[in-house]
């Protein structure tokens, strides 16, 4: 056995001396096609992310194997988080999340926390307008909320994705900070909602801006406001002669409310070092091509990102004010369900 070991080492030291290369051990990479699990359904902003990152990573080949997305929107989305709690040291699924990851649990009672993942990175934060029907003659967000408070009320219908998710939280908090009260219609994705609008099938929705960008260049909706801080950082025209950078803050318009949605990557429990460290470097390469960069300015991301004990610090903190949100609207589960 010594013998053997020491003619081994002897070729690897031959082979060094003539300038041949020895690779060290490969790190960890899949070995079949991996599951982009979307907890939610098709044509909505989780969706549209998903499958723009399988085809920046199909077109530059950054994976050696095939990913392909898969929709579980079934209980909010808790069918895509409890498949992937089930599937510890699975290293072949990973998941997008939105802000479900925190909604579902507390609506639900499913046996699910986001602690129960593992965390890999931001890829974003996806904000929220405030959109109404371009035929409609609301050109504030002032104009929108005198016309729902004066309307009989519930005749107004927000439309939104889901039940006890955001846009009915932002609805609710809408209600709350203006005295006004729609009634919300819940549908399966951003894509119907947005839809739906265009079609007067209700009077506005809270879509995010790449689940509604197609229907404002067309001139079918029309933004009101942005709910964040500060106005969306791109000024490149889209429609009507504005850019996303023209749309004011909802704060800045008398309604006092603020909401961004995290757009992000988890992986089954028990991933290891290496296996994180993989996804990691795999969505740097995705973020870096000009796909992505394009892709954020349609969409009108936050373009933050995060990754480690940063990545899990923010989570934390937004599983708790999701949980206040939630308890305010009225939408926490009941106790033993």
């Amino acid at each position: 056995m010594k013998h053997t070991a020491q003619t081994a080492l002897g070729a690897i030291a031959a082979l060094c001396a003539i300038g041949i290369s020895v690779p060290a051990t490969a790190a960890w990479e899949p070995v079949r096609p991996v599951e982009f699990i979307v907890p939610a359904g098709t044509g909505g902003g989780a969706d549209q992310m998903a499958r723009t990152i399988q085809g920046i990573v199909t077109k530059h080949s950054l994976m050696k194997q095939p990913m392909v997305v898969i929709n579980k929107a079934g209980g909010a989305g808790g069918e895509g988080f409890l498949d992937l709690k089930t599937s510890g040291g699975n290293p072949h699924k990973i998941i997008i999340t939105l802000s479900n990851l925190f909604t579902t649990p507390l609506a639900t009672g499913i046996p699910f926390n986001w602690k129960d993942l593992t965390p890999v990175t931001m890829l974003a934060l996806d904000e929220f307008v405030l959109w109404v029907n371009a035929e409609k003659p609301y050109k504030t967000t002032k104009e929108y909320i005198d016309a729902v408070k004066a309307a009989p009320a519930g005749t107004m219908k927000m439309g939104g994705t889901g039940s006890k998710q955001e846009d009915q939280i932002i609805t609710v908090a809408v209600e709350k900070a203006t005295g006004s009260k729609f009634t919300y219609i819940p549908y399966k994705g951003g894509g119907e909602v947005a839809v739906q609008l265009v079609g007067n099938h209700v009077d506005s929705t809270v879509n995010n801006p790449i689940e509604a960008v197609a229907q404002w260049r067309g001139g079918k909706l029309r933004p009101l406001c942005v709910f964040d801080a500060q106005p969306m950082g791109y000024d490149e025209q889209v429609a009507d002669g504005k850019s996303w950078k023209d749309i004011p803050t909802c704060k800045s318009q008398g309604l006092d409310m603020e909401y961004l949605m995290l757009r992000g990557i988890f992986m089954s429990p028990r991933a290891t070092k290496d296996q994180i460290e993989y996804y990691v470097e795999l969505f740097k390469k995705v973020r870096a091509t000009p796909e992505w960069q394009d892709f954020m300015k349609s969409g009108a991301f936050n373009t933050t990102s995060l990754t480690g004990a940063e990545y899990a610090k923010w989570v934390e903190v937004e599983e708790k004010r999701h949980e206040v949100l939630m308890k305010d609207a009225g939408f926490l589960a009941a106790p033993g369900n």
